[in-house]
């Protein structure tokens, strides 16, 4: 085993800030682009449901996001940025909006299943993605 520093270790805010917007960008261009495909493939309501997959997967990104600012900022002993009220409330009701999400979704879209799941897990393709290039860095 090397000496090396562990790539996650000499991750700063600022590095992880950029990290989670680039998953972002990633989950919302391939969403994006695999919507394009199954609508032209299979009809609009299977690319209606990636679509709203994505959408989520690109919401609870950006809840974590500003999750991490304000659990930096207090680990920092920083002044809380603003809205950080409505991040940590919004984190714990997230899973009751997004459920009722995909409810609505599947009720009254009715596409395939399979392209909402495709969606959801494009968040965690994403963040895979970025860690896997920052330990290749």
């Amino acid at each position: 085993m090397t000496g090396d520093a562990h790539p996650f270790n000499s991750l700063t805010d600022e590095g992880l800030q950029a990290l989670l917007k680039r998953a972002i960008r990633i989950t919302l261009i391939v969403g994006g682009l695999a919507a394009l495909v199954v609508w032209k493939a299979s009809g609009w309501r299977d690319a209606a449901m990636l679509a709203a997959g994505v959408a989520i997967s690109a919401a609870s990104i950006h809840e974590w996001r500003r999750l991490v600012r304000f659990l930096s900022a207090k680990l920092d002993h920083q002044q809380a940025p603003r809205g950080a009220a409505v991040s940590a409330v919004l984190f714990v009701l997230r899973l009751g909006i997004f459920g009722a999400a995909i409810y609505v979704s599947l009720k009254c879209l009715r596409g395939s299943v399979v392209a909402l799941l495709f969606g959801l897990g494009l968040a965690l393709l994403a963040m895979v993605w970025e860690a896997v290039r920052l330990l290749r860095d």
